[in-house]
């Protein structure tokens, strides 16, 4: 496997990992790459449906091992095709983070609730000053930053809110966090109604206060944020 594709690994390996259905994130970088099944497994040295059988999950949950020879494999596939997956990396590290910023004086918790619109799930928000926030499209986030790139995110300090867009139940974003060496004082997530129970663990578990936002986009988030 060439060097340049250690990136491409890393960055699948994360969604993998941060996914509550390791088989099927496998199969969705499977699909966006246009790799057929039967291929994959030919290049696996492994049945089709075997690797079916992963992909649906008819078979427990793959093991580190049987990933890490599935995305090499897949990546490597893709490397003879044309390497659309360092261009899909590539593109989706520059569109993850989707506003940045620091502040002049420190912010309240309670602030950054008002201007997200935010319902208050864990944590008190009444006294925590925080000096920066950073609104980050969740999906590319797990699918494209991994290690340095991922510590891009906290800017100046980890004294930051984290608004995390286009989530679906909010586990896989606190997944992700509990899993890095830094994290944020305060976590917002926008998309769904309610929450996954294992998000809110988390964030008792770290510390976070962790909120819902009510704002009806991500432009009315970055724009209050902004304005603050």
């Amino acid at each position: 496997m060439q060097a340049a594709n250690t990136d491409a690994l890393a960055k699948i390996a994360g969604n993998v990992v941060a996914s509550s259905d390791p088989g099927r994130a496998l199969k969705a970088w499977r699909e966006k790459l246009g790799i057929k099944q039967v291929l994959l497994a030919k290049e696996m040295r492994i049945s089709p449906s075997v690797l079916s059988d992963y992909e649906s999950g008819r078979r427990p949950s793959p093991g580190v091992l049987f990933v890490r020879r599935y995305i090499e494999a897949l990546v490597g596939l893709d490397e003879s095709k044309g390497r659309v997956v360092s261009k899909l990396v590539s593109n989706d590290r520059e569109a993850a983070i989707l506003a940045i910023g620091e502040f002049q004086t420190p912010v309240k918790a309670s602030q950054i609730l008002r201007a997200v619109d935010g319902r208050l799930l864990t944590g008190d928000e009444s006294f925590v000053n925080l000096y920066g926030y950073t609104v980050v499209d969740s999906i590319k986030t797990i699918y494209a930053l991994s290690g340095y790139d991922f510590y891009r995110i906290f800017g100046a300090t980890t004294e930051r809110a984290l608004v995390f867009t286009k989530v679906g139940t909010g586990r896989s974003p606190m997944v992700a966090i509990r899993a890095s060496p830094l994290k944020p004082r305060m976590v917002v997530i926008h998309g769904p109604r309610e929450l996954d129970p294992l998000a809110l663990e988390l964030a008792k578990r770290e510390g976070i206060i962790l909120a819902l936002s009510g704002s009806r986009s991500e432009e009315e988030i970055i724009s209050s944020l902004k304005g603050i």
